[in-house]
């Protein structure tokens, strides 16, 4: 199983039982996510995080909330079995993740 962390600062551990740390890739920019998943493929399960620091440019980062409408909008890769997790500690970009994968891997579902 296949499993991605997204994360500009946390290590696995900080989030997960440090024994599952071997079971996760982890990626610390938007960028670094698509490159990941255009070269590797879907992963079974991602755990997101929203808010990944500043870019190059000094400039806010596009966050994990980009990433999943990425997922969503850009990607063509079907979701349906994707399993995902927010740990995110910005609880109103944590929900617009949430929301916007849930909504859009239910609506594949029944579509079915």
């Amino acid at each position: 199983m296949k499993k991605l962390f997204l994360d500009d600062i946390r290590t696995i551990e900080m989030v997960y039982n440090k024994t599952m740390e071997s079971e996760f890739d982890i990626v610390r920019t938007y960028d670094e996510f698509v490159g990941y998943i255009e070269k590797n493929g879907l992963p079974n399960y991602i755990s997101f995080d929203n808010d990944l620091g500043l870019g190059e440019d000094g400039k806010v980062a596009p966050d994990g909330l980009a990433a999943a409408k990425w997922l969503v909008y850009k990607s063509g890769l079907d979701l349906r079995n994707l399993d995902f997790m927010v740990h995110s500690a910005n609880p109103v970009a944590a929900e617009q993740i949430k929301g916007l994968l849930n909504n859009y891997i239910k609506h594949l579902r029944t579509e079915d």
